[in-house]
């Protein structure tokens, strides 16, 4: 039977892993023969993304401090219902930003930027309801029940993993080519590619 903290470590290691936002821009190579339209796209949707990024890290490191304490489960449930609702607030700002920018203009099929960008709007409101999901499977928790409480936990780890590994490939689609080249060249968007590393990774999402 195990205890609170082994499995709340489960599940910072599954939600550090999947720290999705890092909206593959640390593997964004720079460039800088974009067009002006298309670089002021890449700065509204950095500027947008760079302090959900930061909310996603407090949350992420809020978390991961629950494992290092003999906390009780209640403030297990407590720190890790608000990390889940603050990443579903951001994620769902990403997309709500990615929404307003359009499609970015990068010279190519017009339907196909504007596919791609409307993909990458529902994988993050997608997430954003993956994470209110967990918030309410962590809140009908049973604090009183420790065994339970883990075997609880162990699920809300396991869904957190599938969460992680499941990705997001239609941002990746987004961020190919041009755009990933517009969005490195933009501070807010180098500060936000390093936000989820901070976390220790122990799978690789």
């Amino acid at each position: 039977m195990e205890g609170t903290k082994p499995v709340n470590k489960k599940l910072a290691a599954a939600l550090s892993g999947g720290a999705v936002l890092a909206m593959a821009l640390s593997a964004c190579s720079s460039g800088d023969d974009n067009s002006e339209k298309l670089d002021a796209w890449a700065k509204e949707v950095c500027s947008a993304v760079q302090p959900q990024a930061k909310k996603i890290e407090a949350a992420n490191t809020a978390i991961q401090k629950q494992t290092s304490d003999n906390s009780t489960p209640e403030d297990v449930q407590k720190t890790d219902s608000q990390a889940f609702q603050d990443m579903a607030e951001a994620y769902k700002a990403i997309g709500a930003a990615v929404q307003k920018a359009g499609a970015p203009d990068t010279g190519d099929d017009a339907k196909n930027a504007e596919k791609k960008q409307q993909d990458a709007v529902k994988e993050l409101n997608s997430l954003a309801a993956s994470y209110a999901s967990l918030q309410k499977q962590v809140d009908d928790l049973n604090t009183k029940d420790q065994a339970k409480f883990a075997d609880g936990l162990k699920d809300i780890a396991t869904a957190l993993d599938k969460l992680s590994t499941s990705g997001n490939d239609a941002l990746r689609k987004l961020e190919e080519g041009d755009v990933g080249k517009a969005m490195a060249q933009q501070e807010s968007c180098k500060s936000a590619s390093a936000a989820p590393s901070a976390a220790p990774s122990a799978t690789t999402g």
